[in-house]
Protein backbone atom coordinates (compact mmCIF):
# COMPACT_ATOMS: atom_id res chain seq x y z
CA UNK A 1 0.00 0.00 0.00
CA UNK A 2 1.05 3.20 -1.13
CA UNK A 3 1.13 6.06 1.51
CA UNK A 4 0.64 9.79 1.24
CA UNK A 5 3.52 11.90 1.39
CA UNK A 6 2.59 14.15 4.37
CA UNK A 7 1.36 17.91 4.03
CA UNK A 8 0.27 19.05 6.97
CA UNK A 9 -0.77 17.52 10.46
CA UNK A 10 -3.87 18.33 11.62
CA UNK A 11 -3.75 18.44 15.72
CA UNK A 12 -6.99 18.02 17.49
CA UNK A 13 -6.93 19.87 20.89
CA UNK A 14 -9.44 19.33 23.61
CA UNK A 15 -9.44 19.88 27.44
CA UNK A 16 -7.82 17.62 29.51
CA UNK A 17 -10.19 15.60 31.46
CA UNK A 18 -10.84 17.84 34.86
CA UNK A 19 -9.51 21.33 33.92
CA UNK A 20 -12.13 24.14 33.70
CA UNK A 21 -13.35 26.52 31.45
CA UNK A 22 -11.63 29.20 34.14
CA UNK A 23 -7.96 27.44 34.21
CA UNK A 24 -8.30 28.01 30.17
CA UNK A 25 -9.37 31.32 29.98
CA UNK A 26 -6.75 32.67 32.34
CA UNK A 27 -4.16 31.44 29.84
CA UNK A 28 -5.92 32.04 26.61
CA UNK A 29 -4.80 35.95 26.37
CA UNK A 30 -1.74 34.48 25.75
CA UNK A 31 -2.34 31.61 23.92
CA UNK A 32 -4.21 33.68 21.28
CA UNK A 33 -0.99 36.34 21.05
CA UNK A 34 1.47 32.79 20.63
CA UNK A 35 -1.37 31.33 17.97
CA UNK A 36 -1.12 34.29 16.03
CA UNK A 37 2.59 34.34 15.82
CA UNK A 38 2.53 30.95 14.28
CA UNK A 39 -0.16 31.38 12.10
CA UNK A 40 1.81 34.44 10.61
CA UNK A 41 5.00 32.47 10.49
CA UNK A 42 3.17 30.18 8.47
CA UNK A 43 3.29 27.32 11.02
CA UNK A 44 -0.43 27.53 11.93
CA UNK A 45 -2.10 27.35 8.04
CA UNK A 46 -5.50 26.70 9.44
CA UNK A 47 -7.64 26.95 12.40
CA UNK A 48 -11.28 25.96 13.60
CA UNK A 49 -13.27 25.84 16.56
CA UNK A 50 -14.66 22.26 17.06
CA UNK A 51 -18.24 21.59 15.97
CA UNK A 52 -18.97 20.13 19.29
CA UNK A 53 -17.76 23.00 21.23
CA UNK A 54 -14.78 21.31 22.87
CA UNK A 55 -11.82 22.47 21.26
CA UNK A 56 -9.77 23.78 18.44
CA UNK A 57 -8.29 21.92 15.25
CA UNK A 58 -5.50 23.11 13.62
CA UNK A 59 -3.51 22.48 10.41
CA UNK A 60 0.55 22.69 10.87
CA UNK A 61 2.90 23.02 8.29
CA UNK A 62 4.87 19.82 9.20
CA UNK A 63 5.70 17.07 7.54
CA UNK A 64 6.14 14.71 10.82
CA UNK A 65 3.86 14.29 13.78
CA UNK A 66 6.91 15.04 15.83
CA UNK A 67 7.95 18.22 13.97
CA UNK A 68 4.18 19.58 14.24
CA UNK A 69 4.42 18.36 17.96
CA UNK A 70 7.34 20.70 19.05
CA UNK A 71 5.63 23.91 17.82
CA UNK A 72 2.35 22.92 19.46
CA UNK A 73 4.60 22.70 22.87
CA UNK A 74 5.54 26.21 22.90
CA UNK A 75 2.18 27.40 23.16
CA UNK A 76 1.30 28.64 26.92
CA UNK A 77 -1.76 25.83 27.32
CA UNK A 78 0.68 22.69 26.18
CA UNK A 79 3.35 24.47 29.08
CA UNK A 80 0.60 24.57 31.58
CA UNK A 81 0.00 20.60 30.62
CA UNK A 82 -4.03 22.06 30.81
CA UNK A 83 -4.77 20.18 26.90
CA UNK A 84 -4.56 16.66 25.16
CA UNK A 85 -3.77 16.61 21.43
CA UNK A 86 -4.06 14.40 18.52
CA UNK A 87 -1.97 14.73 15.59
CA UNK A 88 -2.91 13.09 12.43
CA UNK A 89 -0.56 13.34 9.54
CA UNK A 90 -2.31 14.47 6.53
CA UNK A 91 -1.52 14.53 2.80
CA UNK A 92 -3.09 13.58 -0.82
CA UNK A 93 -5.90 12.08 -1.44
CA UNK A 94 -4.33 9.20 -2.70
CA UNK A 95 -7.56 7.48 -4.93
CA UNK A 96 -6.66 10.49 -7.08
CA UNK A 97 -3.74 8.80 -8.48
CA UNK A 98 -5.89 6.29 -10.43
CA UNK A 99 -7.45 9.28 -12.25
CA UNK A 100 -3.92 10.53 -14.03
CA UNK A 101 -1.70 7.19 -13.51
CA UNK A 102 0.76 6.55 -10.78
CA UNK A 103 3.97 7.77 -13.53
CA UNK A 104 2.06 11.14 -13.35
CA UNK A 105 3.15 11.46 -10.08
CA UNK A 106 6.62 12.25 -10.73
Amino acid sequence: MVLPVTTEVMVILTAKQGVTRQQIMAIMPSEIRETVKLYLDGKIRQWYSRGDGNGVVFFIDAKTREEAQAIMETLPLSKEHLMDYEYIPVGPLMPLVGLIGAGARQ
